[in-house]
């Protein structure tokens, strides 16, 4: 009888994680940014504070593209001033689309721009 009741807590406290680890997950909003020759399509953006996924679409540029995303006035050369979860997942094919992590951002600007391409430094504004 011990056993059985201890399976049943263990198999509860399992089911009950499970539940509290679904209800902690965020909700992310897709930014969708495309990429063509030396440029992306989209010039600036203007967001709200909050959790985001950066979806990059390469639209024929030829090779692999990219994207970093860095708080305006640090040195965007600096890895170390990039943020990580912005980075995609794998570098971006021609022609395919991939997306980064979660990346929460807060009020103040940023700069994006693809080392790959490469493109100029385009403004995203967190309000």
């Amino acid at each position: 009888m011990k056993k059985f009741i201890a399976i049943i807590v263990v198999a509860l406290t399992f089911t009950l994680t499970g539940k509290a680890q679904n209800n902690m997950k965020t909700e992310a909003a897709v930014v969708s940014l495309e990429q063509t020759k030396g440029e992306f399509t989209q010039k600036t953006l203007t967001l709200k504070e909050g959790d985001y996924i950066f979806e990059i679409a390469n639209k024929n540029v030829g090779h692999q593209v990219g994207f970093v995303l860095v708080p305006k006035g640090a040195d965007a050369s600096k890895p170390e001033n990039h943020i990580k979860t912005a980075y995609v997942t794998k570098a971006v094919e021609n022609n395919t689309k991939e997306t980064s992590k979660v990346t929460t951002l807060t009020k103040g600007e940023y700069v994006y721009f693809c080392p790959l391409n490469p493109t100029p430094q385009y403004t995203l504004t967190v309000k």
